[in-house]
């Protein structure tokens, strides 16, 4: 067992442990502060990160369970700096949450670490236990605010379907591996090569297909987003939008493209489908929504279908642009759920946007920038994901003309997006609601962690190349 593979995972582990520890010892009053301690510590574990060149040749631990390439390298530094943004959005919701605040950072920093565990899963055992440990701490995190009847319904709710969902992945890991023999991603891919068709391995690997769609709210799993979104604490509404989709995703990429390619060969009509129901499910539910938290979870039901594009075409170019595209989502709802956490604080109803571009220039300009982004406008990284994913989809159209349709309802989506998107700003800067003119005072770290956000998402809009080479090479792992 080669452990110092896992370097970047045991140092969040210590981390965690650690703050776990400085709690027992810090005031009650500075308690909340220790979000800043853990945010620079995963900053200092980032860095650390950049260290580590992309290797050339994947290396392999825990009897090949846990594989070490440029795939796993590009998402452990995503959910690192998700999880950065996420603590110090944390920090300024710590006033709400009436007790257990550092346990609170403590239980973000375990459902990081199953997300750096699942972007080097090489095995149905590794994912199964990475996605468990995933779930289980948001299981406590989405009800953590006990006072509140909609917290602890929200965690009811994602319990129930969690547990359906992992219900399904482990039933479907036991169907594979009675077919195959092995859940381990390299000999299923000897195995797949010549028993494509076997119809139990097709049952197994269905079954691990709607486990992983619930994880990314793709229809027909999409049904507990909305609820639990609007339900569960600001900061673990963002980590489930941004990490936990984007461990589903990652785990799509290495079941589905680097494990069992000749059988998702012969499902590209079923991912097609699924995009396109997804993309249009969560644009035209989300149209009538006056619940800011609600409005983003039918949004990020719809952005699973974008992302699902990139998977369907089953090549390189669709796969660099999820990863661009995920990029792109992690600054863009980082800073919208940044504003809202600090705006929003009584009830998060569009309405209480009123008066925003008055009462912070700063907030609602970021706000702003977050729904062109999500709508897919230039000069912005969400246009850009968007054009690129579509891109990769119509060259695939003399191939297969349904691609074409595909592309098509895309384009009606992102239409329809416009809507709801502008129905935001508008109650930013237009809404005839009376509006609250009391300042809202916006502190250093919310500040840096905005502008961070502002000038990711306009540098992956202006100069989306460099960032596009990083994709390309970590895709690069996969096996088309």
């Amino acid at each position: 067992m080669n452990f110092s593979l896992t370097y970047l995972e045991l140092a969040v582990v210590a981390l965690a442990l650690g703050l776990l520890l400085l709690e027992l010892w810090t005031p009650t009053a500075l308690k909340p502060k220790l979000g800043y301690v853990a945010a620079a510590g995963l900053a200092l574990i980032l860095g650390w990160s950049f260290a580590d060149t992309i290797p050339s040749e994947s290396a392999t631990a825990f009897s090949q369970m846990y594989v070490r390439d440029g795939l796993a390298l590009f998402f452990k530094r995503f959910f690192l700096m998700a999880a950065i943004l996420v603590l110090i959005m944390s920090v300024e919701f710590s006033d709400r949450i009436r007790m257990g605040v550092g346990e609170f950072y403590v239980l973000i920093l375990f459902a990081l670490t199953g997300m750096m565990f699942a972007s080097s899963a090489n095995d149905l055992i590794m994912v199964f236990v990475s996605l468990e440990l995933i779930t289980i701490s948001f299981y406590v995190l989405v009800s953590f605010q006990r006072s509140r009847m909609g917290s602890l319904e929200a965690g009811v709710k994602y319990l129930i379907m969690g547990a359906l969902s992992s219900a399904f992945l482990i039933f479907g890991i036991a169907l594979v591996f009675g077919s195959a023999g092995t859940t381990n991603f390299d000999g299923l891919l000897q195995v797949t090569k010549g028993a494509a068709d076997d119809k139990v391995l097709w049952l197994g690997l269905l079954l691990v297909l709607a486990g992983l769609g619930f994880k990314i709210a793709a229809f027909p799993f999409q049904m507990w987003a909305p609820d639990v979104y609007q339900g569960a604490p600001t900061p673990v509404t963002a980590f489930l939008a941004v990490g936990s989709k984007a461990a589903g995703i990652v785990l799509l990429l290495r079941v589905f493209l680097g494990a069992v390619p000749p059988v998702t060969g012969q499902w590209t009509k079923l991912l097609m489908v699924m995009a396109a129901i997804t993309i249009l499910y969560g644009n035209l539910c989300a149209i009538p929504q006056r619940n800011l938290k609600r409005l983003l979870g039918y949004s990020s039901i719809a952005n699973a279908g974008y992302l699902l594009l990139g998977l369907s075409v089953l090549n390189a170019s669709g796969c660099s642009a999820m990863l661009y595209y995920l990029a792109g989502y992690l600054f863009t709802l980082a800073a919208a759920f940044t504003v809202i956490c600090l705006v929003a604080r009584e009830s998060d109803d569009i309405s209480s946007l009123a008066g925003l571009s008055q009462r912070s220039p700063l907030l609602a300009a970021c706000l702003t920038l977050a729904m062109v982004s999500l709508g897919g406008i230039p000069p912005l990284a969400g246009f850009f994901g968007k054009f690129l994913l579509l891109k990769s989809i119509i060259e695939q159209g003399p191939v297969n003309p349904g691609y074409y349709c595909l592309a098509g309802t895309a384009l009606f989506g992102v239409v329809v997006s416009l809507y709801y998107y502008f129905g935001v700003i508008r109650a930013i800067y237009l809404s005839k609601e009376a509006p609250d003119l009391t300042p809202i005072t916006v502190s250093v770290p919310a500040r840096l962690s905005l502008g961070v956000c502002v000038i990711g998402m306009f540098y992956l809009g202006l100069f989306p190349q460099t960032a596009l080479l990083v994709a390309q090479e970590a895709v690069s792992a996969l096996k088309f």
